[in-house]
């Protein structure tokens, strides 16, 4: 007897659709049967013509907490992401303390434990404390953070000496370092020379070829070390060929943001503080060159980078353009608009799978447990109507940015249901279950 049967769907995982019916027990995919096969169920989920996804992994978010609460936290966090059909967020270190010794690390863990309504792994970030990252290791983080530019001094390696002597040190512990490719002096320097501070002064401080010499310096970086890396954020035509040239020489991996592939800097004007990040958007000949990058399968996987502010900050009066506190929400988005891309024919929803929930989960080390429907993994699963149509709106948004750029944008499909390890936290669009996330850990 199974606890759940989901019967009349779609399976779609990174390598291919087929239809089954899903039996689940304990929280894990018990078995995959042929599509009306007998089977006794507790429960019985009726899917039919309906597609069943793994649930989403967000590898790049800020949940802002401890310290930032007022800009988000682990319960607003996590209600978006479940909402969104995102199972587990990968969450980032850059909180008030950053996450930056094992202390810190297990605070952090034991400040959300009972309060997380999907599953969350936690990053470290790398300082030059060495003890302080090897304390953080014997937690398993899923992953460390290296930052090349635009961070405070105790956690900013702006040369390549500094980044291969810290590949060096941690290429061969068994954890994954991600690194924001960015360069240092040029963002000096164009402050240094451009004190106007609007758009075109914020353009020019992170400018391409920033990017394209940080991936540069990366994967020579890893190249010469042990070290798995994943670099954040590309989005530059620039920053697409460097890595199409170096890539295959180092254990490497790189992924883009769901903003990146529609908005470019023109739209600045239009959304102006609600719209800027770092690094700041790009050309139309960049967004259609990451597009094509994403049908090509150059990008390996695609994140939020959810860094919500509250709309008080958002909408204060900065001096430049610059200090417009960089970020915006995107857990609650990122399956609608990764469905748009597959209504576009830029993706196929393999790819949205193997991008969405499979790479993050293979490179993060949860790949024993997420990222695919498939036996003896978590029963985390999503379950979208491709008949039905969905509007994404800012009154929808549970996230305390209180707003999404892509109001107003319909999608072809819908999500309907989502399930955490076999469990039901979204029903026909709507909350349903609460705090049932766990703290995860990288598994291997």
């Amino acid at each position: 007897m199974f606890d759940t049967l989901i019967t009349g769907g779609t399976v779609v995982n990174a390598e291919g659709e087929r239809k089954a019916d899903i039996a689940i027990a304990n929280g894990r995919i018990a078995a995959l049967l042929s599509p009306g096969e007998t089977a006794g169920a507790r429960t019985h989920v009726d899917a039919a013509g309906k597609y069943l996804l793994p649930g989403l992994i967000d590898a790049h978010a800020h949940l802002r907490e401890p310290g930032l609460t007022h800009k988000e936290n682990f319960d607003s966090g996590t209600k978006a992401a479940a909402l969104g059909g995102v199972t587990t967020v990968l969450d980032m270190p850059t909180d008030e303390p950053w996450t930056a010794t094992g202390q810190q690390l297990r605070d952090k863990m034991e400040l959300a434990k009972g309060r997380l309504n999907v599953d969350v792994g936690f990053q470290g970030v790398m300082s030059k404390d060495m003890n302080a990252v090897l304390e953080m290791l014997k937690l398993r983080p899923v992953s460390l953070e290296l930052f090349t530019a635009d961070v405070p001094s105790a956690y900013l390696f702006d040369s390549v000496d500094s980044i291969q002597q810290i590949l060096q040190k941690f290429g061969k512990e068994n954890t994954v370092i991600g690194i924001s490719p960015g360069d240092q002096s040029i963002l000096s320097g164009s402050e240094a020379r451009d004190r106007a501070g609007g758009i075109q002064a914020f353009l020019s401080s992170r400018p391409p070829l920033a990017e394209a010499n940080g991936i540069a310096r990366a994967v020579l970086a890893a190249a010469q070390s042990s070290a798995r890396i994943h670099i954040r954020q590309i989005n530059s035509l620039l920053g697409l060929g460097v890595w199409r040239r170096l890539k295959e020489m180092a254990d490497a991996t790189v992924e883009t943001t769901p903003q990146n592939l529609f908005f470019t800097a023109d739209d600045y004007e239009v959304l102006g503080a609600n719209l800027k990040g770092s690094p700041p958007l790009r050309g139309r000949d960049d967004v259609q060159a990451l597009r094509a990058a994403l049908s090509e399968g150059l990008i390996d996987i695609v994140a939020t980078d959810h860094a919500p502010h509250s709309a008080a900050e958002k909408a204060t009066r900065y001096g430049t353009f610059a200090e417009i506190p960089g970020g915006m929400p995107g857990l609650q988005t990122l399956l609608p608009v990764m469905l748009k891309l597959v209504d576009e024919r830029v993706i196929k929803l393999t790819d949205l799978v193997r991008m969405c929930a499979l790479a993050p989960a293979q490179r993060f080390g949860l790949g024993r447990s997420k990222g695919a429907i498939a036996t003896g993994y978590d029963a985390d699963i999503v379950i979208i109507d491709r008949n039905r149509k969905f509007r994404i709106t800012n009154a929808q948004q549970v996230s305390r940015a209180a707003y999404t750029p892509f109001d107003g944008w319909t999608v072809p499909s819908e999500l309907t249901d989502v399930f955490l390890r076999g469990r039901a936290i979204v029903s026909q669009g709507s909350l349903v279950s609460e705090a049932q996330g766990q703290v995860i850990a990288r598994q291997d």
